[in-house]
């Protein structure tokens, strides 16, 4: 794995020197876009808006409009707004996990200590098992700004970008069915169904089957093979069926 971020985390006076890593990977097949017509590559070109010409990753800026006219920033800007976000996490503060709801988590990385810093990134870890609790603090990564969660998780540290809360959509606009009354019988059904399918959190037993039926599909299709479209219309059950269904579902 290569770092894509080098700095250190705050631990009040504690500079830990650590390294950063994506923790995830893609598990979808990898489409490339196609001309139906021969199946050449369809290729994106950067081009000048007014010659019409391709432009050299090497000259191309980044800029902000402001005012109608266009300001351009170089590295040393970005750099410059928060030095110290851009080189430090400092953990502003700690919290329980289960206090965050999951609609903030965004991103997983892995963090790894550098030289020398191998006893207080244990200590830190040691720290937060024994609290349980994640610590939380801001830093910037590619030019953006990211609030994180850093928590204890076998035996090294994990970092999530957490969304602003600024980023979450407001639900006042969606239908809101709480009004609806439901049945004791039908809680208690509801409930027993629960239980009888409750078992320990087990990552392992889910799988991205869909990548790997696509890939059947694309196997047969190189032989020269159709595949068996499978069609499934989804029956959404009624108010008046509920009870029913959950009975079955027991059965």
């Amino acid at each position: 794995m290569r770092a894509i971020w080098t700095g250190a985390i705050g631990f009040g006076l504690v500079n830990i020197p650590i390294k950063i890593y994506s923790a995830t990977q893609s598990s979808s097949l990898d489409l490339d876009m196609l001309d139906r017509k021969d199946q050449a590559n369809i290729k994106y070109k950067r081009v000048n808006e007014k010659t019409g010409k391709e432009v050299a990753w090497e000259n191309i800026v980044k800029g902000y409009l402001l005012k109608d006219k266009y300001v351009v920033l170089e590295d040393a800007d970005f750099e410059d707004a928060m030095p110290e976000k851009n080189k430090m996490i400092n953990l502003q503060s700690f919290v329980k996990i289960q206090e965050v709801d999951s609609v903030y988590f965004d991103t997983p990385y892995y963090l790894e200590p550098q030289k020398s810093g191998e006893k207080a990134y244990q200590l830190l870890l040691k720290a937060l098992e024994k609290s349980k609790t994640a610590g939380l603090g801001t830093f910037v990564m590619r030019n953006v700004e990211n609030l994180a969660i850093i928590k204890p998780s076998n035996n090294i540290l994990v970092l999530n970008k957490l969304r602003f809360e600024e980023e979450i959509r407001s639900t006042e606009d969606l239908k809101d069915s709480g009004s609806v009354k439901i049945k004791k019988e039908e809680m208690d059904m509801a409930m027993q169904l629960i239980k009888a399918n409750s078992r320990p959190f087990d990552i392992s037993a889910f799988k991205n089957e869909y990548s790997k039926e696509l890939l059947k599909i694309i196997q047969q299709k190189s032989k020269g093979k159709r595949a068996t479209i499978r069609k499934i219309n989804v029956e959404n059950t009624k108010a008046s069926d509920l009870l029913e269904k959950l009975k079955a579902s027991l059965a």
